[in-house]
């Protein structure tokens, strides 16, 4: 399916997934704007999209975050879908969490997408959407990720909320649970080293199927469902 002509704004362009999906949606056809933490490496990846706008953030400056969505509708003329990847991993037993380190994993993984969420529902036509990655950590969350496993489900269970919310404003929330990734996420962790984990899955592939297709659906249908799980 192409989807020439929707505009779609990425959030965590510059990461592995946000990277993937930017780049498969712009293929497609869409009219991307990018937004990201690392203003040097966005403007790199914007370049190499053929100059799609870009705009660099601070996820704790929730303020920020939730201008986003107001912003990409402003530069492409309007807004039909926002993809949310953003996020860093953390882990550590619960008892020796620093507490800087649980409050930027919350802010980060929780309350940044939130805000952005937030944002882009005040924007989004009826027929719009928004998927937003929060991974299989949600479902199984493993010891020595207590914290970064409860920013995540609190992530989750928001979108939920949200979901249902916005089905009456004919507006799809997608929680995108994604499977633990070969792309050297866990290894980029801000606090603590990773537990054993599996293999991971092929991250292109991943975000083909779990992300960019059932975002592709949405759009093409201009069906307003219930978030769903992916």
């Amino acid at each position: 399916m192409r989807v020439g002509g929707k505009r779609v704004l990425v959030v965590g362009a510059t990461g592995s997934v946000g990277g993937l999906a930017a780049g498969r949606l712009a293929e497609l056809g869409a009219s991307t704007a990018l937004a990201g933490r690392d203003r040097a490496r966005l403007a790199g990846r914007a370049a190499d999209l053929g100059g799609r706008p870009y705009h660099s953030f601070e996820a704790y400056d929730l303020g920020a975050c939730e201008a986003l969505a107001p912003w990409a509708a402003e530069v492409l003329g309007g807004l039909d879908a926002v993809v949310v990847a953003l996020g860093v991993a953390g882990f550590g037993a619960a008892r020796d969490m620093p507490e800087a380190a649980a409050e930027h994993l919350l802010a980060v993984n929780a309350l940044a997408p939130m805000a952005i969420v937030r944002g882009a529902l005040r924007v989004l036509p009826p027929g719009g959407g928004v998927s937003v990655v929060t991974g299989t950590i949600v479902d199984r969350p493993v010891s020595g990720a207590a914290d970064y496993a409860a920013a995540k489900s609190a992530l989750a269970a928001w979108l939920g909320v949200a979901a249902r919310e916005s089905r009456r404003a004919g507006l799809s929330v997608l929680d995108v649970r994604l499977p633990h990734l070969d792309n050297g996420f866990a290894g980029r962790a801000v606090v603590g080293t990773p537990p054993p984990l599996p293999e991971g899955a092929d991250a292109a592939g991943a975000v083909e199927s779990h992300l960019v297709a059932p975002l592709l659906e949405r759009l093409g249908s201009g069906a307003a469902a219930e978030g769903a799980r992916t």
